[in-house]
């Protein structure tokens, strides 16, 4: 039998290029390699609950493939989101496209299996629906929790085609349930179409305040992070990123395009002021890759990614640096 440790192209070999051998997220170890984690990046390749274009189940092995050239330090933050943490892949739930509820439940029980360890959850979709099951472990563990929503939907509808559990209604169902934090919740980049206003008064009752993606035009963008700041406060926050919130042209691989979003600048100048956020968890959905273009999409979805595990870490090397 061949020592594995000298087969060439091994992820854990120095001299091995970037774009060489399978793509873990970042090229970061598995979960089973390490003894200990702090954060997992977890697929979820499930995409039956779309109401448009589907695809979004072949997002998370887009997303890793794209998160090659991720690199370990952050010029912004002067940051090691991987060395001040300890970042694992813990490959993908294993979820068929047949049931939405069974595939609810399968992601669920796989979210809550880390969450009750004490591991975070970076979770590559997927379409948004994947977001219920994984506010449902989160919430179980940390209680109501705030959720900031950058998105170019509201995705707090109802009942569509029959189904209550969908793309488009993950944080209405998560409100019924008692899992949001009423006064703690917001969207960013809402601009795609509704049927009625009830619709917006229905998301208002839902817990959330809207940031439109034209404001970025109207307002500054250290304004539009104050307001998410204050909106958010102190408490435990999930984050939840559809891919959609960026114009198609920064994002043309996704299922419901809508056009006039944000730009990957403005994004991220916005994510890059939200340090000291309490994070448990988080997501970027709705990666779909056969409308996707010389990987634009895939390469903005692996850099959100990014951006969201180096606040996870700067809010864990403050709290080290409180407890000692």
């Amino acid at each position: 039998m061949a020592n594995t440790s000298d087969i060439v192209g091994q992820r854990n070999d120095p001299e091995a290029p970037r774009y060489a051998g399978i793509a873990t997220f970042a090229l970061l170890p598995r979960l089973e390699e390490v003894e200990r984690a702090d954060v997992a990046v977890l697929g979820i390749p499930f995409d039956s609950g779309t109401s448009f274009r589907p695809g979004a189940r072949f997002g998370p092995a887009h997303i890793r493939e794209n998160s090659r050239q991720l690199h370990p330090y952050h010029q912004i933050h002067d940051a090691y989101p991987f060395r001040d943490q300890q970042v694992v892949d813990a490959g993908d739930v294993s979820v068929g496209p047949y049931g939405i509820d069974s595939a609810v439940r399968t992601i669920q029980a796989a979210a809550e299996k880390l969450t009750q360890a004490g591991i975070r959850i970076m979770a590559l979709g997927g379409d948004h629906t994947i977001a219920l099951p994984l506010l449902r472990a989160a919430a179980a563990k940390h209680g109501p929790l705030a959720v900031l929503h950058f998105d170019a939907h509201l995705d707090t509808w109802d009942v569509l085609h029959g189904a209550s559990i969908w793309h488009g209604s993950p944080f209405r169902r998560a409100a019924e349930e008692g899992l949001l934090d009423l006064d703690r919740c917001q969207h960013v980049g809402i601009r795609g179409g509704v049927y009625d206003r009830t619709e917006l008064e229905d998301d208002q009752r839902a817990g959330f305040e809207i940031i439109r993606s034209e404001e970025f035009q109207e307002r500054s963008i250290p304004n539009i992070a104050e307001q998410i700041r204050r909106r958010l406060g102190s408490g435990p926050v999930y984050v939840s990123v559809d891919v959609d919130v960026l114009d198609p042209a920064h994002a043309p691989g996704t299922g419901t395009p809508e056009v006039a979003g944000i730009n990957t600048r403005e994004f991220f100048t916005v994510l890059r002021l939200l340090r000291g956020l309490d994070i448990v968890g988080c997501d970027v959905v709705e990666v779909a890759p056969a409308y996707d273009h010389a990987g634009v999409t895939g390469l903005a979805a692996a850099h959100t990614a990014w951006e969201l595990l180096t606040l996870m870490g700067l809010r864990e090397t403050a709290g080290e640096a409180h407890r000692s």
